[in-house]
Parts: structure tokens; sequence; C-alpha cells
């Protein structure tokens, strides 16, 4: 679960976005408030805020938003009582509050205003809210055993992980399987393998590295594995016989049905492999 927050000064226009029955709105929290209306709520809120002139930023705003599987099992008992214990960790005390569920799209999610100003003309301190906010929405999701965003991004990490030994799995496969000679070989072989390089091409029509799309996942050679690099890539292409670099002119190399140039960097350490490759052929004639 994420909990996002902030101070605003368009009240009437927040809460009418909030009251939006467009998004599915459902109000399920409402707090010494009688009005129906957006208008008639921030009417009720401008009354306690004129107690404290000075602050401009007088409604707090916030939004919680539990995951997309926790959201589809939770009811409207479930988010008031998320929305209250929110509250409560944010120590928001007893103001005039409204919250509401949208759920115009897959991902439910909770709008929630709350005044600023307290009924004894006092304002929140609103330091560091959006943190507060975040470790608020943690707490509550713990209390009642919903997901953390600290889950989220360790599931995510894993799942990262998995996809990244895959790709390299099938780069492994690609270059014993089809033993490409050039880059271009080389796209075509992970293609073959179910995984789409892309590549990495400026302005100046220079190559300076790949991506790979996979399940989803779109990253760069070095995220996958350190190996996967476009130098490393081409390292391993310069071992099978007759590498097309060796063919290479003006370090221009064969791309996709077009002709593209290796950055300098790039090329000066390609050609030093060659020039390596050259040597020990030699060597051992």
């Amino acid at each position: 679960m994420i909990g996002k927050g902030k101070s605003i000064s368009q009240t009437s226009a927040s809460i009418s976005y909030g009251w939006n029955q467009e998004k599915g709105a459902e109000v399920i929290l409402r707090q010494h408030l009688i009005g129906d209306k957006p208008s008639e709520i921030s009417k009720e809120f401008k009354t306690i805020q004129d107690m404290n002139s000075r602050c401009k930023k007088n409604t707090m705003s916030f939004i919680i938003s539990p995951t997309i599987s926790d959201g589809k099992k939770l009811q409207a008992k479930d988010l008031h009582e998320i929305t209250k214990r929110f509250m409560d960790q944010m120590k928001l005390g007893e103001r005039q509050a409204i919250a509401f569920v949208h759920q115009d799209k897959q991902h439910k999610h909770i709008h929630l205003y709350v005044n600023r100003i307290d009924f004894n003309g006092k304002a929140y301190n609103d330091s560091f809210v959006g943190k507060k906010s975040q470790l608020a929405a943690e707490r509550v999701a713990e209390e009642m055993k919903l997901t953390t965003v600290k889950q989220v991004q360790l599931e995510k990490e894993f799942n990262q992980r998995e996809i990244r030994a895959e790709i390299k799995r099938r780069h492994d496969l690609s270059m014993k399987q089809f033993r490409p000679k050039s880059f271009d070989e080389y796209i075509k072989a992970m293609e073959t393998n179910g995984v789409k390089v892309i590549p990495s091409i400026n302005n100046q029509n220079k190559l300076q590295g790949f991506r790979f799309e996979f399940d989803g996942h779109n990253l760069k050679g070095s995220e996958v594995n350190r190996k996967m690099s476009i130098l490393n890539i081409g390292k391993e292409l310069n071992k099978n016989p007759n590498a097309e670099f060796f063919k290479a002119k003006n370090n221009q190399v064969k791309l996709l049905g077009r002709t593209v140039e290796l950055t300098p960097n790039l090329a000066l350490k390609i050609t030093k492999t060659v020039i390596k490759k050259v040597i020990d052929l030699g060597m051992g004639i």
C-alpha cells in the first residue's frame, strides 16, 4: 500500500474531484461534516479555516493506494478502517475530514481530504508530510495484513532476478547455437530464442549499446549481466572465426538493414581485441 500527502489551497476543486461520480466515487468516511455537496463541504472547511488567516495551504490532501490484488478484496468497511487508521498514524486528531474511494480504474484507491486547521485554529505541521504519509500507509498495511511497499519491491526485485537470469541463459544459448559473427546475426539469433534486442543509436547514428526486451521487461545489457554490455558482446563475437569486425570500415557495421557507426571508444576497444586475436593467430602459426 502506498500513501501520498501534501498541503493544498484549492479545497473546493479538490473535493469536487474526489466526489466525481464518473470515477465511481463513494464516500467511505465523513468526520465533523454534514454537507452533501462539494460546495457545502468546502464552506464548512472554510468556516474553521477562517480562524487561521496566516495559513494559505489549509487543506491536507492524501491518496492511499492498496495494491491491485488487495483492492479487489477490500469492501467499503475495510476502506473506512484503512482511512481511520491512516489518520491515527498521521496524528490528525479531531478534524473535519472526508474520504472517497475511486473505482473507475482497476486500481482502487482512496482520496482523503482533511482540514489542516483544527477547532482551536491551529495548523497541522506539514513538514515531511509526503514521507510521513508513506510510513503511515506502511504501518496500516502491516496492521491489516495487507501488502506493503517493501513487499512489492522485494517481489519486483525477485522477478527481475529471474528475468535477468533467463535473458542471460538465452544469450548463452544463442552464442552456442548460432555462433553469430556480427551484431546483426546476434540480434537475429536472440530473436529466434524469444528475446528482442533493441539497438541504442544516438543522433549521430552511432551505436551505443543494446536493450533487451523479454516478458514485459526492458533492460539495458549491463542491467542484465555485466558480460552483456555491447563491448563484451563484441569481444565474444570476435571469438568466432571470420568475425565481421575484421571487415568493418570506418568503424561501420551493418545492423538491421542499415549501416551505423560504433562510438570511438567502443571501436577502439573492439579494435584492440581484433589486433590481439590476429597476434594470437600469428603466434599459433
